[in-house]
């Protein structure tokens, strides 16, 4: 048959135009092509020529994404012309098969107007890039070409009677109304832009965030194509695989994110509801949420609704299909003249829809809507989520900056309640958002989904949605039931953390009393305590998803059996495959229910929560403090010190010749202009009805050094902040004076010219102020100090000098670039405390506050500081100075004194004028002062607090070098992946999943385990393919055909066979699902037990050099966040991989099955997946790494700042903190909407291809003509692999990330343990070894690891049984290694120790170190009862323990104790005194009662009166031992019989400390001197 343009049937007059032209249809067709064609013409030159010079510009910058006029609109208008044109060409195709030869004008010219409608939406958006509008009127031209050819059209169709019913008619008349619309458009753009027929064009420039190159957030800016299948993403995505993502990558927030934006708008909202008439009901927050994000969550619930409508397409197109296939509609072509009209046929609507070929395609095309509105909604609650929680985060900093301290204090507000504000309740909001169009959408989807049922199926389909719906609240019960099992796991997983850490920080004690087994059992206990909460955590989660799998088939099986008994219609596969697929649908809904009732209730709590936070008190406005103006944020960036601070000396330093009285001018503070601060009638109180303060009336003289002096607790403090501004006020008035104009006027000559400039330029608004609870931010020590001031190096040094911070800086690994802080480096108190004055003294303000800053500091610290810090540099400034302290000593410098007692002032004025007015007080003074100074002299003896601090510090970092060595496995991977930057191996090892890993945990969990799940899976898939097989079975055999006049009778007693079969098979998957649902849970309980135990295990028993080079904090993420991994995360995800792979898998085997042309078309799909998958997972573990590591600054910010409340607000630098806030919360939102938005990217595409799954599944199965029943089953399958697919990826990814906690866990399991067995049987051992304490030291020589240097080398000694021995030498001469060599904790590679006849390397660990005794330098005690501390074995009598602490003097303090023996001892041993710790240590020792007894440094952290009893215990209790001392203070040993001296690593001298003393040149003797 020929093919020709308008058809040459048999006497068809198909050219002729006897009755007009415009009467022949063909021609009216032709004429429709007109403007197509033009189109093509006109712009395919423009676009070859733009595109060719477009690819040799540089890639144009996103700025020029400007949209015009009407853009989003248009893009509709396209996308519905283009749907509307797909429909003509299926119309005019089918309706061609009813001619008689073929008539090309049938869909000819719609498939022109697709092409032509494409085309335009690609010549528009090249266009509007290159932001070229004149190029516009082509198309303004075509559509109104397109627009009067159409209505030619429409207007002869109406000519010819034709009407509604006809397809044709309706299509056409769509056209016209689109055309009219897009001319429309077309015609607003001309009107905004004024491109043509208007002599001044409008300039536009590009919305404001394209113009800043830092935004890389595109999704608001590109056109709708890009913004619905996130193809902007794909740069980043795919460059992922060859660079990691960093922060750089992912750029800034488009203004409209930002957290600020949303925090104006949520503020305005909360406080719009303020002005009512009734003040003081606090405003609603949901209100607010409501009003502020309330319709981008509309706008979302729309999508949501019309992904749901569209979802039903599904099941209704495989219906359709499944009935045509079954009976393809004969047409009968006799009465075809009776349809003719213009001479050719026209069809109406239904007809259509029985064509199988459409309803596949439809079927397609729903599909991909339906996904791109689901994944659309998604995205725009997410995004809102995400703007709502950030507003909340400002919101809540906000309020935190103006929290009253009372509120703080009077544990009103814990801190702990903060931090969960922060990162509890305003993320279960978020989420809250991110699930609630599920609310409203869901019930509607539900009752959809139940009509449905009902139309197919009749009553018994009631009978099945009435399974799932009794089921649903057993599913509400049991989330519920997760979420109680859950915390309750956390408390044990709490408490068994808190023993782990115990252990770890006691480690060296454990190991040197063997008591590793003990403690490493009550850790067993706990984690037994958690691991049963675990099994129920696993059998409820079990639960859970069993019931998930279960209620579809029980519904299933419910719905088909009462069919077959009740209903006399018979059960056609159209009507068993269509509810099968809705039964799915209404699975996801029902489950999901549960979740979103579960998150609203929780985030009413929330709400509740934080409504409390945001009604509590807040401090006063202090507007008066700041002159009424507030500090702009970079304020204190401003001022550059000029010139050399230095060597500009105000006056010649005064000298103290005169103790009693200072050589100053008196200032009488009545010369007003001279007061800083002044406080009238002041009664001050912390938030309760009493004032702390009362009748306060002092002046602070500017310029001068003020002193409050008082006992402990009479309200220094209190007085400091209630001039701050942080206690409230309860009458009285606190002045702050401005900067006196004399001081500006007045030294405006000579060298004094650069100062008094920079004296102007202080700020005076802000106080530094120095707190006496230090407070460190999470940074640099640098930036500690500077705290956001302009960086001046003289300046700099002179304040670190000035708090004597150097040596404390050396020791740092980075100088002062080294992070301290919560997160940091542990400092002592003193270091920190002078850190914070540092900071103080570095900010360049007219007033600074010190509050006791001598607090933690020793007596030459304190000097220093006093005369350096606040004499020389502060008063060199002519800064006014409060100074908060203990020190009486310090009195003579001051320049004015103010005495406090019981919250009121007890007097004020000079040294002076108290000496001469109050006798009493200055004796008392006195007095004071003597005792001291009595102190000072105990203290210059002991070696001072100092240098211990600067030791610890050392000992911190004893090992940098070889930390450095070693610092982490993963490091050292990364290093190598930097080295071969050969883009091909990083590829693959980045894209590379962990299989090593995965079978590691798998094997973990025990091989039978692995195996019952894999079988068991296998199982319960196959059976639900045989399920579904039978039903389609059972539904296709269910009538027989009489071949004579082809009616269909329906055969009842048949299907009673099939019914049994099908019950059976419903049955045992239902049992197989739990069976798996089951097994999977406890294998991840049994590889969690399995895992941590040997964790446990390996890491208590490695070497103590172990725990010298791995970070506490690395070991203990492992016990923590690694741990929690494994207990909870990996095993659901590791089910739902399974399960959603094996669904896939066995729908695209049953598609194979039926259709196995299907295969041919699956090659190129499984490429694209495979390529989707891979580069997918390597970008999410990138963005989940961010978005990690951006959270937790971001939380650190929130409870520092909490904490530092009255340091910011004195600093005034609450600006500075908001914006530092607002910048960290930015960052963690943007890492999480890259995060998302790549999710999106990832289901988009899935969805896609399972849509295209579905259409050649569809179009095999109609082509290959097989039975319906088993069409109907391909079908369905097709439909739940679209939901399947990209689940498979987010899991594998999730996995991935999960599995990177084995590994972690799984290196640690690597490391070496001690050597615990020893050559030597416990057998050969005597029962009472070493009885007499005599020991040899052979050639001994010692290291800490193989690749180290010994640390000792050849020492030979003999030590004499009951011999008191002390060791002495320089820090890091090898002391310390000395005692641990006795205990076997190092390598000793040479020589030996011989202990009363045996050689200590041969025994067995266990029993050499229970059978010596040691005390160490640093007190540790463990949190439990002082039974456990003194004797964890519980091995001796209440006698001996008592006995025991007599000796070490506790005997009556333990006995006043609650409790006895059994008191409790906190974390630490917190609630005893650093010298009773001590002592407790002492009593431990001695309850050992070994015949070797080595102290190490045991006197270093304890006041002289512990020394003095301990040594005298030592001299009395341990008479007949030997006892070995290694002194840090050469003045404690000078009583020992035997002296060694040792001086890197060698032992220089020994012998008798009455011998070494008098010889001349002995090192000895120059330690004593250097020591006196």
């Amino acid at each position: 048959m020929a093919l020709s343009f308008c058809g040459n049937d048999n006497g068809s007059n198909a050219y002729s135009v006897d009755n007009g032209v415009l009467d022949n249809g063909c021609f009216v067709d032709a004429l429709n092509l007109v403007p197509h064609v033009f189109l093509l013409f006109i712009t395919f030159p423009i676009l070859f020529i733009g595109w060719g010079s477009q690819s040799s510009k540089v890639q144009i910058h996103h700025n020029t994404w400007l949209h015009f006029p009407g853009h989003n609109l248009r893009w509709i208008l396209t996308f519905t012309l283009l749907f509307v044109h797909v429909c003509e060409i299926a119309e005019g195709i089918v309706s061609n098969t009813q001619m008689g030869s073929n008539h090309l004008h049938l869909f000819m010219p719609a498939l022109m107007g697709f092409i032509a409608a494409t085309t335009s939406v690609v010549y528009y958006h090249n266009i509007e890039t290159a932001n070229f509008p004149k190029l516009l009127l082509a198309l303004f031209i075509y559509w109104i070409l397109a627009f009067i050819t159409k209505m030619i059209k429409l207007w002869k169709f109406a000519e010819a009677d034709l009407g509604v019913q006809h397809l044709r008619f309706c299509i056409t008349a769509l056209l016209v109304i689109l055309y009219g619309l897009l001319m429309a458009v077309e015609i607003n753009v001309i009107r905004v832009r004024k491109y043509v027929f208007f002599t001044n064009p409008q300039r536009v420039k590009p919305p404001e965030d394209l113009q800043d190159l830092g935004v890389r957030f595109l999704q608001p800016f590109v056109n709708l194509l890009s913004k619905a299948t996130y193809w902007w993403m794909n740069p980043l995505i795919i460059g992922a695989h060859k660079r990691p993502i960093e922060l750089k990558k992912i750029g800034k927030l488009p203004i409209a994110m930002r957290a600020l934006t949303n925090y104006m708008s949520l503020k305005d909202a909360y406080e719009e509801q303020r002005n009512t008439e009734d003040p003081e009901k606090s405003p609603s927050i949901w209100k607010s949420m409501y009003r502020a994000f309330g319709r981008p969550i509309l706008l979302s619930s729309t999508f949501r609704y019309m992904a749901d409508l569209l979802g039903f397409a599904g099941p209704l197109c495989i219906s359709g299909i499944v009935t045509h296939l079954n009976d393809p509609i004969e047409v009968d072509k006799t009465n075809k003249t009776g349809n003719m009209t213009l001479g050719v046929y026209f069809m109406s609507s239904i007809e259509l829809l029985q064509n199988t070929s459409v309803l596949a395609v439809l079927l397609f095309l729903a599909l991909v809507l339906q996904r791109t509105f689901l994944q659309a909604s998604y995205y725009v609650t997410i995004e809102t989520g995400i703007n709502l929680r950030g507003a909340l985060l400002a919101m809540i900093y906000n309020k935190i900056l103006r929290l009253s301290t009372s509120n703080m204090s009077m544990g009103e507000m814990t801190l702990g309640q903060i931090n969960n504000l922060v990162a509890i309740e305003t993320n279960q909001l978020m989420w809250f958002l991110f699930l609630c169009p599920n609310l409203w959408a869901m019930p509607v989807q539900i009752i959809m989904g139940v009509i449905l049922l009902y139309y197919l199926l009749g009553d018994s389909a009631l009978i099945g949605a009435g399974v799932i719906l009794l089921l649903a609240p057993v599913q509400y019960l049991i989330a519920t039931k997760l979420a109680e099992t859950q915390k309750s796991t956390l408390d044990y997983s709490t408490d068994r953390l808190k023993k782990t850490t115990e252990i770890l920080k006691g480690i060296k004690l454990l190991k040197l009393y063997a008591w590793e087994k003990i403690f490493c059992n009550r850790v067993e206990e706990t984690r037994e305590k958690e691991l049963t909460s675990l099994k129920t955590f696993a059998l409820y989660t079990s639960m859970s998803i069993f019931m998930n799998a279960a209620i579809p088939i029980a519904a299933v099986l419910a719905t088909f059996v009462t069919h077959a008994y009740i209903e006399k219609a018979r059960l056609g596969p159209e009507k068993a495959f269509a509810s099968l697929a809705l039964f799915h649908i209404l699975v996801t809904p029902l489950f999901l229910l549960s979740t979103v009732v579960r998150f609203a209730v929780k985030a009413l709590v929330s709400v509740q929560k934080l409504g409390e936070f945001l009604q509590s008190d807040e401090i006063g406005d202090d507007s008066w403090r700041n002159g009424d103006l507030s500090m702009p944020v970079d304020s204190g960036k401003k001022y550059k010190y000029p010139g050399d601070t230095k060597a500009i000396n105000r006056k010649g330093r005064y000298r103290m010749d005169n103790y009693e009285q200072p050589m100053r001018r008196q200032l009488r503070p009545s010369e007003t202009e001279d007061i800083a601060v002044e406080v009238n009638d002041g009664f001050f109180t912390w938030g309760s009805c009493l004032s702390t303060l009362s009748d306060i009336n002092i002046r602070i003289p500017s310029g001068q050094l003020t002193m409050i002096v008082g006992q402990v607790g009479c309200g220094k403090s209190s007085l400091l902040l209630a001039m701050l501004g942080e206690m409230q006020t309860i009458s009285g008035k606190v002045y702050w004076s401005k900067l006196p104009d004399y001081e500006i006027e007045g030294n405006i000559s000579g060298h004094d010219t650069i100062l008094s400039y920079e004296e102007w330029s202080k700020n005076r608004y802000s106080v530094a102020y120095a707190a006496q609870k230090s407070w460190l931010l999470n940074a640099t020590v640098e930036e500690n100090i500077t705290f956001g001031s302009s960086f001046n190096k003289q300046r700099y040094k002179a304040v670190i000098d000035a708090c004597s911070l150097q040596p404390d800086i050396d020791l740092l690994p980075f100088g002062d670039q080294t992070e301290i802080g919560e997160r940091g480096i542990n400092l002592s108190g003193g270091q920190r405390q002078r850190i914070c004055v540092a900071r103080a003294l570095y900010q360049n303000t007219n007033i600074v506050f010190l509050d006791d800053p001598f607090s933690a500091l020793d007596i030459h610290l304190s000097d220093h500081l006093m005369l350096e810090g606040i004499l020389k540099f502060l008063q060199d400034d002519k800064r006014t100075v409060v100074l908060v302290t203990h020190k009486l000593q310090y009195l003579i410098h001051a320049d004015w004194i103010i005495a406090m007692k019981d919250g009121s002032v007890l007097r004020e004025g000079t040294l002076k004028d108290i000496q001469t007015h109050d006798v009493k007080l200055y004796e008392h003074w006195k007095t004071l002062m003597n005792r001291q100074d009595q102190e000072l002299e105990k203290e210059t003896e002991l070696e001072s607090q100092t240098t211990l601090e600067r030791k610890t510090l050392r000992r911190a970092f004893y090992s940098r070098e070889a930390k450095n060595q070693i610092d982490d496995e993963d490091e050292e991977e990364e290093m190598e992946e930097d080295e071969d930057d050969n883009m091909s191996t990083t590829t693959s090892r980045r894209s590379k999943i962990p299989w090593r890993m995965c079978w590691r945990y798998l094997s973990s969990g025990g091989c039978l385990m692995v195996f019952l799940m894999v079988s068991s899976k296998l199982a319960k898939h196959s059976v639900m393919v045989a399920i579904d097989y039978w039903l389609a079975d059972w539904t296709s055999s269910n009538f027989s055909v009489n071949g004579t006049n082809n009616t269909k009778t329906y055969d009842g007693a048949e299907h009673h066979s099939y019914v049994p079969v099908f019950i059976i098979l419903c049955g045992s998957a239902i049992v197989l699902c739990l069976i798996t649902s089951l097994t999977v849970e406890f294998l991840g309980v049994a590889a969690a037990t399995k895992l941590h135990h040997n964790l446990l295990n390996k890491i208590i028993h490695a070497p103590i050099r172990f725990f010298d080079i791995t970070p506490l904090g690395q070991i203990l993420n492992r016990f923590s966040a690694d741990t929690n991994i494994i207990d909870q995360h990996i095993p659901s995800t590791l089910e739902s991989l399974t399960r959603s792979t094996l669904l896939c898998l066995s729908a695209i085997g049953v598609i194979a099955f039926v259709t196995p042309t299907f295969l041919i078309a699956l090659v190129p799909l499984a490429v694209a997946f495979y390529f989707i998958q891979k580069y997918f997972r390597v970008a999410s573990k990138d963005l989940q790494d961010l978005d990690d590591s951006t959270q937790l600054p971001l939380l650190c910010h929130f409870s520092e700042t909490a904490e530092g409340l009255t340091t910011i607000r004195a600093f005034r630098h609450e600006a500075r903190f908001k914006q530092r806030m607002l910048e960290l919360t930015d960052t963690n939102n943007t890492a999480y909407l890259f995060l998302s938005a790549a999710n999106r990217w990832l289901e988009v595409r899935t969805d896609y291809l399972g849509a295209m799954i579905v259409l050649t599944a569809a179009v095999a199965a109609i082509w290959s003509s097989s039975q319906s029943g088993l069409v109907g089953l391909g079908l369905t399958y097709a439909l739940t692999v679209t939901n399947y697919l990209n689940w498979v990826v987010r899991n594998l990814a999730d996995l991935e990330v999960q599995m990177a906690a084995v590994k972690k866990v799984n290196s640690f399991l690597s490391t070496e343990s001690e050597n615990y067995e020893g050559s030597m049987d416990v057998s050969q051992v005597p029962e009472d070894w070493p009885q007499h304490g005599e020991i040899k030291i052979q050639d001994l020589c010692v290291r800490y690891d193989p690749m180290l240097k010994p640390v000792l080398k050849e020492v030979s000694a003999y030590i004499n049984p009951g011999q008191k021995v002390g060791i002495c030498g320089r820090t890091g001469s090898g002391k310390s290694s000395l005692s641990l060599a006795f205990f076997n904790m190092v390598d000793v590679f040479e020589g030996k120790i011989v202990i009363d006849g045996i050689d200590i390397c041969k025994l067995p660990l266990q029993t050499l170190r229970s059978r010596l005794s040691i005390i160490l330098q640093d007190p540790v005690l463990f949190s439990g009862s002082i039974r456990l501390n003194l004797d964890p074995e519980r091995t001796c009598t209440d006698d001996r323990l008592w006995e025991a602490l007599e000796i070490a003097q506790l005997k009556n303090m333990v006995k006043a104790l609650p409790g006895g023996l059994d008191a409790v001892v906190t974390e630490g041993g917190e609630n005893f005194s650093v010298g009773q710790r001590q002592l407790f240590c002492l009593a431990r020792a001695f309850v050992r009662k070994s015949s070797i007894l080595i102290m190490d440094e045991a006197t270093a952290s304890i006041d002289m009166a512990t020394e003095n009893i301990l040594q005298k215990v030592v001299m009395t209790a341990f008479a007949d031992r030997t006892v070995v001392t290694i002194a840090h203070l050469v003045s404690s040993i000078l009583e020992a019989e035997q002296v060694l001296v040792f001086s890197s690593g060698n032992l220089v001298e020994s012998g008798s400390a009455a011998n070494l003393l008098a010889q001349e040149d002995s090192l000895f003797l120059n330690l004593v001197r250097k020591h006196k």
